[in-house]
This record gives structure tokens, C-alpha cells and sequence, in this order.
């Protein structure tokens, strides 16, 4: 089987940039935003996650993952006091999303669980330009042949074509836009966890997902191609290790390879830091590795800030 993320772009017709869009680069590289201010806190957070808020030797990810990241969150929110407008922001949970979309022949469709979403009172604004999008009917969608692109696909019967936004976004909910999903790769055994490759896939089809839902929603189900875009980001993370994603949605015109393409930034494997060493190493009676985080990145966690801050700063 061939590696997902290629495989994904395939199926919702984008193209991939590889790192962060400039609009979020530049939060993280913009000193006059006092994000380093922060550093000692995120510092903290990984601390506080991976050797204090356990009674156990060496807590196991369940435990640490989700603890990480609600306080990665904490953080994010008290920059509210800064920017007001952060306070129009609400995180749903087991939020259940359904798109449907016809790919050359194939009817295809997302749906489940789709991670912690954190809804907005309004939309990211695109991050490509139009001349941007207009680039992307150059772009060549790499083919399979002779495999089939939809090959590890479950196939099932669909008796009713749902594009269905969950709970999170019935009529009159004030938080109306989808702003980004959290992935959490929490399972203690590896195999029960998605390696980051996969991940990376799951992110960009749910992205995806939530972008389609929500534009059919605004615009009907008619292919088109989008006078204004619709923006969703992702970020996965086992608690050690981040996936950014930034989509945008350019059109629902998804039949054929020609035309305008989707796009996506991401930014792979990113350590927030490289060990946590939960009691000192000894060897003969000498300290070899002392207890504690080592290798801390200030970068991941500034970007992780700064694609909550998207659409704010």
C-alpha cells in the first residue's frame, strides 16, 4: 500500500506545501508578539505531564498525552487578555462529521469521530492568494496506476449521501466555524497508535471532511469552485511528537483532476522536546542521565500557539 498522505491528496484533489503557510510562520517568527514569553510555561506543561502528575515510575501516554495537551490549551487561552477575540472560541469533543463527494466514478465518503474540534464565531481567511489558487489547475495529481487509489479503502453501502456537520454546528450555534482539530495518538502500546505517516493522512481526510460539510452547508451541494475558501487546520501529537496541517478548501468541483486543486501546508514530526527521564539513569554508582526534560523545542510549541492564533493575530 502506498503511503497515506499521497494517497489522501488523491482522494480530496490537493496539493501539498510542504511547512507552514506564511500567515502562521510569521506568528511564530514575529518576537513583537512575546510568544518566547511563554517558553518557560510550555516548559513547565511537559514537566508537569510527564513526571509530575503521576504517582507512577514512568507514566503511561494515556495519562500523559491528554494532560499535555489541555494544558498546552490553558496557555493558548490566556492570551486572551491580549486578544480579546480568542474569547469566541469553544472546544467540542466527539464532534461526528459526514462528507460525501464523487471522485472520477468513485462515491466516497468521511465520517466518525473527528478528534477534539475547536469551532469559531469566525472563519480562518484563506491563506493562499487567488493567484495561488488559479496555480494550482498546472498542478498534476500523481496517479496509482495499476493500483487502485481507493485499494485500503472499507467499502460499504451508502443508503443516504450525509453531509452532516455533528452537534457542533445546528442552526443558531454561535461557534459556527470549524477552526482546528486535535488529534491525540494517546494508546500506550505502538501498534494501537498511528504511526505519524497515517496520522498525518487522518488528519488531512478529517480537515478535509469538516471544510467540505461546512461549505456544502454555506453554499449548497452544487460543485463549485469557492469564491471564498474555507479554512481548517490539524494538529496530531502522541504527546512527544506534533503534526501541523493547514487546509484550505478551494473547490467542491472533486470529479475530475482538472481544475483548481485544494491545498495543504503541512509540517511534519515536530519533537516538543527529545526525553523525559522520569528517575535519574546510575551507572557504578554515577548519574548518567539526570531526571528530568531534556531538548526542549521552543519552535513546536510556538507553533502550535500560533495556529490558535490564526485568524487573530
Amino acid at each position: 500500500v502506498f503511503p497515506g498522505v499521497r494517497q489522501a491528496q488523491w482522494l480530496t484533489k490537493t496539493k501539498l506545501v510542504e511547512g507552514l503557510p506564511p500567515a502562521v510562520q510569521g506568528t511564530v517568527d514575529n518576537p513583537a508578539l512575546g510568544l518566547q514569553e511563554l517558553e518557560e510555561r510550555a516548559r513547565h506543561v511537559v514537566s508537569h505531564a510527564r513526571l509530575w502528575d503521576t504517582a507512577e515510575a514512568a507514566p503511561r501516554r494515556e495519562k500523559y498525552c491528554p494532560v499535555l495537551f489541555e494544558n498546552l490549551i490553558h496557555i493558548c487561552r490566556s492570551m486572551s487578555g491580549k486578544y480579546p477575540s480568542l474569547r469566541k472560541r469553544m472546544l467540542a469533543r466527539n464532534c461526528r462529521i459526514a462528507a460525501t463527494w464523487e471522485r472520477e466514478s468513485i462515491l466516497l465518503q468521511v465520517r466518525g469521530l473527528s478528534g477534539i474540534l475547536m469551532n469559531s464565531m469566525t472563519p480562518i481567511p484563506p491563506v493562499a492568494s487567488k493567484e495561488e489558487i488559479l496555480a494550482t489547475k498546472e498542478h498534476v495529481l500523481e496517479t496509482f496506476y495499476p493500483i487502485a487509489p481507493t485499494i485500503d479503502l472499507q467499502e460499504v453501502n451508502v443508503y443516504k449521501e450525509l453531509n452532516d456537520t455533528g452537534q457542533c454546528f445546528r442552526d443558531g450555534y454561535p461557534y459556527s466555524h470549524p477552526h482546528t482539530l486535535f488529534f491525540l495518538e494517546s494508546a500506550s502500546v505502538r501498534t494501537d497508535r498511528f504511526r505519524p505517516e497515517q496520522l498525518r493522512a487522518k488528519m488531512l481526510m478529517f480537515a478535509f471532511g469538516n471544510a467540505l460539510a461546512k461549505a456544502k452547508a454555506l453554499h449548497g451541494n452544487d460543485p463549485k469552485v469557492l469564491e471564498q475558501p474555507v479554512v481548517v487546520q490539524s494538529i496530531g501529537t502522541d504527546g512527544q511528537l506534533f503534526q501541523f496541517m493547514v487546509f484550505q478548501l478551494n473547490t467542491t468541483d472533486l470529479v475530475s483532476n482538472d481544475g483548481i486543486k485544494n491545498l495543504v501546508w503541512i509540517d511534519s514530526d515536530q519533537n516538543l522536546y527529545e526525553r523525559a527521564q522520569c528517575v535519574p539513569e546510575v551507572k557504578k554508582r554515577v548519574v548518567t542521565k539526570p531526571a528530568g526534560i531534556s531538548g526542549f523545542q521552543p519552535d513546536t510549541f510556538k507553533k502550535f500557539l500560533a495556529l490558535y492564533l490564526h485568524g487573530t493575530v
